[in-house]
């Protein structure tokens, strides 16, 4: 007898806790994307586990009618790869944030990307700690002023990108979190990804941060100042879709089509797949200040050898040499250790 598919719909992995973040802050967006993610891709609640750190994002396992475990602060990632190596069947998500991830939880992070453990990292990026109260983070901009910094900080911040690449990354997506089709649909993305992917999203803190991405994300200059990338796509933008991405020499530069010579054919396409990371890392470097956009979507996504796989791959083949599974059953052997 066949048994009917279930059909899973966003509010089948909301939790009945009362989300207990402040009114208008960007994790609200985050959450409700990943609710929809999931019920794109029709994952049983059951087999996924979300796990966090400590800050504001780090409370989104509560709202999540799935297994969960809000661990300690840095902690997350290897709590995570344990959860993965453990169970490899399971969909496994770190929520975390800037802080929590790039600070405490930093050698964590680069050790789950290097990895490459095939769990669902969403950094969360507001470049301040809300959850303490506003103290600058491993993200501020140098001179930023915080009650941590109250003459301005006198560092200059991670930028998860390169901190990714270096780690070895091999998928990185950034996406904002007034833009809820796209971060929705890079999440479903970054779940297929076998092995880790990191999401960052730029997310508002209304409270001690407000409005530090609004040079990105508000609609009046966002379709300006950012591209979204697409594999296999021409890099375009701009609100007329007129302006594009080439590479001159060893740099990037923005050009409108049309002008100074440039046509559509000089527009380089998107190619998340291939494995040499350099122009990766250059379209994840852009700022605005080089009058180049900011790089959202999936800038890479390539293949590589999954650690919690080979893992599981290993133990089967080291069993199969050995089948003897219980202790009783070595010691009746026969077998005599002698011990110097």
């Amino acid at each position: 007898m066949e048994t009917e598919e279930i059909k899973y719909q966003a509010k089948d992995y909301k939790s009945d806790q009362y989300v207990r973040w402040c009114p208008g802050c960007g994790d609200h967006a985050v959450l409700n994307c990943l609710h929809k993610a999931m019920a794109e891709l029709n994952i049983p609640p059951k087999d996924m586990a979300v796990i966090s750190g400590i800050g504001c994002s780090s409370r989104l396992p509560y709202y999540m009618n799935s297994y969960g475990f809000h661990t300690i602060h840095g902690r997350g990632a290897a709590i995570a790869t344990g959860v993965k190596t453990a169970n490899p069947d399971l969909n496994v998500w770190l929520i975390t944030g800037d802080g929590d991830c790039l600070a405490i939880g930093g050698n964590h992070f680069i050790h789950a990307v290097r990895r490459n453990v095939d769990i669902n990292i969403v950094l969360f990026n507001n470049r301040i700690y809300g959850l303490t109260k506003g103290q600058y983070s491993p993200t501020s901009e140098r001179g930023f002023v915080s009650k941590s910094s109250p003459y301005g900080t006198v560092e200059d911040p991670f930028i998860p990108a390169e901190l990714a690449f270096g780690a070895r990354s091999n998928y990185f997506a950034r996406v904002v979190d007034v833009d809820l089709k796209n971060t929705t649909a890079v999440l479903a993305d970054a779940a297929k990804h076998a092995g880790a992917s990191v999401v960052e999203v730029l997310v508002n803190c209304v409270i001690f941060n407000d409005g530090i991405h609004k040079n990105i994300t508000d609609k009046d200059f966002r379709a300006d100042r950012t591209v979204f990338l697409r594999h296999g796509e021409k890099m375009i933008f701009g609100k007329e879709a007129n302006k594009g991405i080439v590479l001159e020499g060893l740099k990037l530069k923005a050009v409108t089509i049309g002008e100074d010579g440039y046509t559509l054919d000089n527009i380089l396409v998107h190619d998340a797949h291939t494995k040499d990371n350099t122009l990766h890392m250059m379209l994840a470097m852009m700022t605005n200040e080089d009058d180049l956009p900011i790089a959202l979507g999936v800038i890479r996504d390539v293949e590589a050898p999954v650690y919690d796989q080979c893992v599981d791959q290993q133990v089967k083949e080291v069993q199969a040499k050995n089948p003897t599974r219980k202790l009783r059953d070595f010691l009746m052997k026969g077998e005599i250790w002698e011990v110097k």
